[in-house]
């Protein structure tokens, strides 16, 4: 969310850049300021009568006092009246507070000034890239080939049990999908500092709400309800990455500064309604509704937002590294970036039988904006009350760098090379073909 305070005090800068998000939300500025105005100008009036209200209630004491009874009585009636319009004018300032809010929780973050200017993915920069793409001396197949081939997914069975989007993994493909969740925490958790959680799967909107996912993604989310009690349906939702659970983690608490930086990491299954358009790229693993991810969390000081921001895609690209994939680092547009980050870089794995780059990971630095959702702070040095900056991270997901995995160490002879760091968590160097 959004300052308001700061919104009143830079009114041009904000809608400037809203408008470089491309997305008209700068055309809310002037109403939300209104509604402001229109808050802080009913307060003042309710104070006033609050004051007026406690003066004559004063005077009915010294009436009292006196034996003026029937002065009284006339005084009674003002305090009366005066609440009545006390009463009526919160209401007015009641619904005004709940339209700016419903505006501040519709307004994206503020782009960073080095985020550059663009519309689309097309206007990302790349910013480096890592190793080179795998080169064959056979026609590279695909993940769904591949995967089919070597039973490590039945994706007909995985579609007969929930849906089409839904996955099925079987042998090798579990035991390989179960090694890299593991390798992936214990990367993360004995090199790179993280603490390792394991949140709920289900979390209140109040959440959700809390990292951006709501309003803006509500037809997203899979809601649940309990058993045949619909008026419990929309109270919990399936999350849609470990984010929403873990950086709410510390939502409503006033943190010490010395317990600041925290770093945490979670592996979670991801549940997305919108799983992505029919037809081109929904076949195989690259869009599901369900996939598995291990999310990494940091909850900073603001003058430590970006250098940790950099430690983190530093993080996730360690996995493709030890993993021998090929990938680059793109630098999100502000016509591209999420709804709550004020600045992103995706990393996209190259997938050889894709012919193509995916998306395994994107770190993000959403500054003060999540934790003022969440009423998250930090108790400065110098005493007073800050909102840290929150950073979230693939590090990474999974099913994509499952596809690459198979796709970029797949052999002549239809086996999979299983690269040495991945080996003493599946427990062999390699994935077989089928005897």
């Amino acid at each position: 969310m959004l300052d308001i305070r700061w919104i009143r005090e830079h009114a041009d800068e904000a809608k400037q850049r809203l408008a470089s998000r491309h997305g008209g939300e700068e055309e809310k500025v002037d109403s939300l300021l209104e509604l402001d105005a229109k808050r802080r100008a009913l307060l003042t009036e309710v104070e006033q009568l609050k004051a007026e209200r406690k003066a004559v209630s004063k005077e009915i004491g010294a009436l009292m006092a006196k034996q003026c009874h029937e002065e009284a009585a006339a005084r009674k009636e003002t305090t009366r009246e005066l609440g009545d319009r006390i009463a009526a004018m919160d209401r007015e300032v009641n619904q005004a507070i709940a339209e700016q809010d419903a505006i501040l929780l519709s307004l994206p973050n503020l782009p960073h000034s080095s985020v550059p200017d663009g519309t689309s993915e097309a206007d990302n920069p790349e910013i480096r890239t890592w190793g080179e793409p795998a080169s064959f001396d056979f026609t590279p197949q695909s993940h769904v080939t591949l995967a089919e081939r070597l039973s490590l997914i039945d994706f007909a069975r995985g579609a007969k049990l929930s849906g089409s989007g839904f996955l099925l993994y079987t042998g090798w493909g579990a035991r390989l999908e179960r090694a890299l969740i593991q390798f992936l925490l214990d990367l993360h958790t004995r090199e790179h500092g993280y603490v390792e959680v394991s949140p709920p799967f289900v979390v209140s909107p109040e959440c959700m709400t809390g990292v951006g996912q709501f309003p803006k993604f509500y037809d997203q989310a899979y809601a649940v309800q309990e058993g045949q009690d619909g008026s419990t349906l929309g109270k919990l939702y399936l999350i849609p990455t470990a984010e929403a659970p873990v950086a709410n983690i510390h939502r409503e608490e006033l943190l010490k500064e010395e317990d600041l930086p925290v770093f945490y990491c979670a592996y979670s299954p991801c549940f997305r309604a919108e799983a992505g358009a029919a037809g081109v790229g929904t076949r195989g693993m690259i869009r599901v509704h369900q996939f598995d991810k291990v999310e990494m969390i940091k909850i900073v000081r603001p003058d430590e937002g970006y250098r940790e921001l950099d430690a983190m895609v530093a993080n996730a690209e360690k996995v493709l590294q030890l993993l021998g994939l090929h990938y680059r680092v793109i630098l999100l547009c502000t016509g591209d970036m999420g709804f709550a980050s004020a600045k992103t870089f995706d990393i996209e794995v190259w997938a050889p039988g894709q012919g193509s780059y995916l998306e395994v990971s994107s770190c993000s630095n959403c500054e003060d904006f999540q934790s003022r959702r969440m009423n998250l702070r930090f108790k400065s040095s110098d005493g007073k009350n800050l909102h840290p900056h929150l950073l979230n991270g693939s590090g990474t997901a999974l099913a994509r760098l499952f596809v690459a995995l198979i796709e970029t160490h797949q052999q002549s002879d239809g086996s999979i090379f299983i690269p040495e760091p991945l080996r003493p968590y599946l427990g062999a160097d390699s994935i077989p073909t089928p005897a």
